[in-house]
């Protein structure tokens, strides 16, 4: 599984289409076992979920997200988990593998 994190000042940035990279993380038997850090394109709508797709992923975890972006996603499978905390992306994705990870709403407005 490959696990995707919009990232802004090394924290988990609150709106998916505002980070400076995604970390991308490779998860085998509930384990991050690698990964990597990408550029994305200019937000655009649905260039992300588009870039994110041929990157592999399987599940964005961001603070907020407009509800055309989760239509994206939705259509190439990706799974969206919406409300996640400001924190390191690597704690993001042990505690969304642990069950963990608490979500509030929805940050983005539109």
């Amino acid at each position: 599984m490959r696990v995707a994190v919009p990232v802004a000042e090394e924290r988990l940035c609150m709106h998916f289409g505002h980070c400076e990279t995604f970390s991308v993380f490779n998860v085998e038997d509930g384990k991050i076992v690698g990964s990597e850090k990408l550029t994305p394109p200019p937000h655009e709508p649905g260039v992300i979920p588009k870039f994110l797709n041929e990157n592999n992923v399987d599940v964005i975890l961001a603070g907020g997200m407009g509800q055309k972006a989760v239509q994206f996603f939705d259509q190439f499978g990706i799974k969206v988990v919406i409300g996640a905390p400001s924190i390191e992306p690597e704690e993001a994705v042990k505690q969304y593998m642990d069950g963990t990870l608490e979500t509030g709403s929805n940050v983005c407005d539109h």
